[in-house]
């Protein structure tokens, strides 16, 4: 179950980077969903609940703008990897105090690097196909589709993450929906094309 837990969090930071960081730091801080690790418990703190949130409204309004959600899908290709990566580990319990728990950089002696990478790697993936997606979206509605598409995203990524947190299995049928819907987009751009006159 922590491998679809981990995928699940780290598929929802590929569509919104600050997303499943906030809901997991918000679970762990006011309810009994989430114990963080040690190392990672600095996420439940108020004032880095306070700067997710402000990313996360940021970001959710950024990539509701034609042309703006491009320059946002490409900034966001080093940030959602290592949001995925994050949200993985901390999701899974992928760290743990080490000695020297007071020291500044201990919590990096007690990470799992495999499950960061991991999250990294699932987390570009989605924002990858997400990006493709986007584009395809943008250049079919001459724009007027990225609020939708955007909305859509957004959405599919509280569900895994609430999914992620509460029944991991359902994490296989959004990563089915996500799947499914890259495949649609991309074959409808590609019949597109082929009827295009030349």
């Amino acid at each position: 179950m922590e491998l679809l837990t981990g995928a699940g969090l780290a598929s929802a930071a590929g569509l919104n980077a600050w997303l499943p960081l906030l809901l997991l730091g918000s679970a762990a801080r006011w309810t009994d969903v989430v114990a963080l690790p040690d190392g990672w418990a600095w996420l439940s703190e108020p004032g880095v609940l306070a700067v997710l949130a402000v990313l996360l409204v940021v970001e959710v309004l950024a990539d509701k703008v034609p042309g703006v959600d491009h320059v946002n899908d490409a900034l966001q290709t080093v940030v959602r990897p290592l949001a995925g990566g994050v949200a993985a580990s901390a999701g899974t319990g992928g760290a743990t105090a080490g000695p020297g728990a007071g020291d500044d950089a201990s919590w990096l002696a007690g990470v799992d690097w495999t499950t960061v990478l991991a999250g990294a790697a699932v987390a570009l993936v989605v924002h990858l196909l997400k990006a493709a997606g986007r584009a395809a979206v943008n250049a079919t509605t001459a724009g007027v589709g990225a609020p939708v598409a955007s909305a859509a995203e957004d959405a599919l990524s509280l569900g895994l993450v609430a999914s992620a947190l509460l029944a991991p299995v359902l994490v296989l049928v959004a990563l089915a929906v996500l799947v499914a819907v890259a495949v649609a987009v991309v074959r409808r751009r590609r019949r597109r094309r082929a009827v295009r006159p030349v």
